[in-house]
């Protein structure tokens, strides 16, 4: 019998917008949250899982980049395309009474409330992205361009080149 999945707040949301998507599962490894543990146990290149990070910056507050699982974020170039000096990750702690998501499933959708979301410009060389549906064990598989126009997102470039920031 098949399990029913429960559909999570991100999804819901893109009902609502009429956005086409896919729900993809996994089998969730407590001591592995990562986005390459993701993409192995999902059946997805690690070019298509993106991960969602969550900064806090001096001037706007709460902010979300979602940025491939294999890079890093660059937080000088987070700040500047964000309109902050400074950026910093917040807390593990703060993570889910802030956004009411926990590492592992944070999405930049659905969140409890509408933070301004900057996605890595590289997503929009491809066909399909994933992020997390808002739980562990749970990707979106959706168009860059739905994503962007679903969390009312901005492009940037926003990851390490080199090395070093720039």
């Amino acid at each position: 019998m098949l399990k029913k999945i429960k559909k999570t707040n991100a999804a819901r949301l893109l009902d609502n917008l009429k956005i086409e998507y896919e729900i993809k599962t996994y089998e969730v490894d407590e001591n592995d949250l990562s986005a390459e543990h993701v993409a192995s146990t999902a059946g997805l290149d690690i070019t298509t899982v993106f991960k969602t990070l969550v900064g806090r910056g001096d001037k706007t507050g709460v902010i979300m980049a979602v940025i491939n699982g294999a890079d890093e974020l660059d937080l000088k170039a987070f700040a500047r395309a964000s309109g902050n000096k400074s950026v910093e990750l917040l807390p593990l702690k703060e993570l889910l009474p802030t956004t009411g998501y926990m590492r592992g499933g944070c999405s930049p959708l659905g969140a409890k409330k509408n933070f301004p979301v900057f996605i890595d410009q590289k997503a929009l060389d491809l066909e399909k992205i994933s992020v997390s549906a808002g739980v562990r064990g749970q990707q979106l598989l959706l168009a860059p361009s739905e994503l962007i126009r679903a969390a009312n997102a901005k492009t940037a470039d926003i990851i390490m080149h080199g090395g070093n920031s720039q």
